[in-house]
């Protein structure tokens, strides 16, 4: 069974998806080749949320936040290592920020990468996670959908993902469009703790715990309290 029959079979995709995306020209934009089991991911799953919790860039997303082929993804490389040296504890990166391709968020604000060494085999590359480019860091050695298989299926437990994550089981909930503006290339912001969004969440009345999972909700309504 390959990986992503796996998922599949974990999460059925939802029906009636868009074209696939044209790869050749997706590939062209980024000046590098992609995973194979991306783009099959991608293609079958379209944009949504796995357990309401994860989110995988989209090549072209109306949406600066997940879209794989806008500023985002290089920008975030750009704040690895700024962020690290401003920690008053500053550890050394398990790995080179120009090896770092963001690909993912989660709605705690933890990053999913792919490490792209060696950068001609992109199916070779692992699968780096973090806490808004701060460490603790977290690496898997295997695809995209083998780590989605794999925390999913309960069998991979990443540290900074919330303890309840399979409380519902292993879910893909479809993406539905958006009423309001998109954010834009010039609202950009570099990434902010979980802490800042829980303590403000706190003094706002959201009563959140210590640890665990953020509502969607609440780091909506954080943004829209902060918007520069």
């Amino acid at each position: 069974m390959t990986a992503l029959n796996a998922l599949t079979a974990l999460c059925p995709p939802p029906a009636g998806l868009p074209s696939a995306p044209d790869w050749s020209q997706v590939e062209g934009m980024l000046g590098t080749s992609l995973p194979q089991d991306y783009k099959e991911l991608i293609t079958a799953y379209g944009p949504g949320r796995f357990c309401g919790f994860i989110t995988l860039y989209q090549p072209r997303s109306p949406n600066i936040w997940t879209n794989l082929t806008g500023p985002l993804p290089a920008r975030l490389r750009g704040q690895i290592e700024e962020v690290r040296q401003a920690s008053r504890h500053s550890q050394p990166l398990p790995h080179s920020p120009e090896h770092l391709f963001a690909m993912g968020v989660t709605d705690n604000g933890d990053h999913l990468f792919w490490v792209t060494q060696p950068a001609d085999a992109p199916d070779q590359w692992a699968i780096a996670v973090n806490e808004a480019l701060r460490a603790p860091w977290f690496t898997y050695n295997g695809s995209l959908t083998e780590f989605l298989v794999s925390v999913l299926s309960g069998t991979t437990r990443v540290p900074m993902f919330p303890k309840d994550l399979l409380h519902h089981g292993p879910t893909f909930t479809p993406s539905t469009p958006r009423s309001t503006p998109l954010a834009t290339a010039a609202t950009w912001k570099a990434p902010v703790s979980t802490r800042t969004i829980r303590n403000w969440a706190n003094a706002n009345g959201f009563d959140l715990p210590e640890r665990g999972r953020i509502p969607f909700d609440v780091v909506e309504a954080w943004r829209r309290a902060n918007p520069s």
